[in-house]
């Protein structure tokens, strides 16, 4: 990402304002290096947090994310902080270490679900990822704040609740498509289609694109073959990155009549993260349930 390469320069310009926590008095300061986890702190917290998510623009690409003076200032003042881990967002990680808090409580979702480096970074999109992940944002909450750890008890309870429904549509979407064949441009989608039961096809493709490196020719032609010859049932596609590879593949797969869905990385302004997965969810549902010809 940009973001590391700016990381050197941001950190120099931040010297000039001393690290503060940018929370209102009274709230604890917690920041997300991504939205959706930033969206669960806030579920759990409420008004006692004041939560900042650095990637939080789902019309942005998010490979060309690039620090700021101010997001280094936001960082060096939170008291909890939120990353995802896998090398996903390594900037956030450097930054947490340029600018340590005493007392800072630091999660990371594949700590917690036992993902590591070369693993799909796309963590989020596993249904199990999330409830670990809300647990230990009540617990860092609870830790900060003991006087109100009844309030951040009762209100991970309903989040959890409310997280189940992702699940529970999961499980009926794999009874319904499991062993279906789809195809990706990237592997954002990966861990969902996996909990689905989903074939995935053309995944070097994917880890290609996610890369930033150029697919090989057998690769490309055996993708577009999946769809010409139509031994996919939807395409899945981000929809915050474009090129003309991925274009030249959505038209492709409308031309052969292959379902297109798309996906994001980044959650949608003014949609909860249970919605956002259940939406996508939807979507796939319609996409798969479609005509076969």
């Amino acid at each position: 990402m940009k973001a590391v390469a700016a990381i050197a320069v941001a950190i120099v310009l931040s010297l000039a304002s001393p690290p503060a926590g940018f929370a209102a008095e009274g709230k604890l300061a917690v920041v997300a290096a991504e939205n959706f986890y930033g969206d669960i702190a806030a579920q759990i917290g409420g008004d006692r947090v004041e939560v900042v998510s650095i990637m939080n623009n789902p019309d942005q690409d998010p490979h060309l994310f690039e620090t700021t003076p101010g997001i280094v200032r936001q960082i060096a003042g939170a008291q909890i902080a939120i990353v995802n881990g896998t090398n996903y967002d390594p900037w956030m990680e450097k930054l947490l270490a340029a600018s340590p808090r005493p007392g800072r409580t630091v999660i990371t979702a594949a700590d917690l679900v036992h993902k590591k480096a070369g693993d799909n970074p796309h963590l989020w999109y596993d249904p199990a990822t999330m409830p670990a992940v809300a647990k230990a944002i009540a617990a860092a909450l609870t830790k900060a704040d003991a006087t109100h750890a009844s309030d951040y008890a009762a209100r991970l309870a309903t989040t959890l609740v409310s997280l189940e429904r992702i699940g529970q549509r999961a499980a009926q979407l794999k009874a319904k498509y499991k062993g279906q064949a789809v195809t990706a441009t990237e592997p954002v989608f990966g861990p969902m289609a996996e909990a689905l039961g989903l074939a995935m096809r053309n995944q070097r493709f994917q880890l290609a694109m996610m890369n930033d490196t150029e697919p090989s020719a057998r690769d490309v032609a055996a993708f577009e073959n999946d769809l010409r010859d139509r031994k996919v049932k939807a395409l899945l596609y981000n929809a915050q990155v474009s090129g003309k590879l991925t274009q030249r593949l959505l038209d492709i797969a409308k031309q052969a009549k292959v379902p297109v869905v798309g996906v994001t990385e980044t959650q949608p302004a003014n949609v909860s993260f249970q919605d956002w997965m259940l939406g996508e969810l939807d979507a796939l549902d319609k996409a798969l349930t479609g005509p076969s010809s």
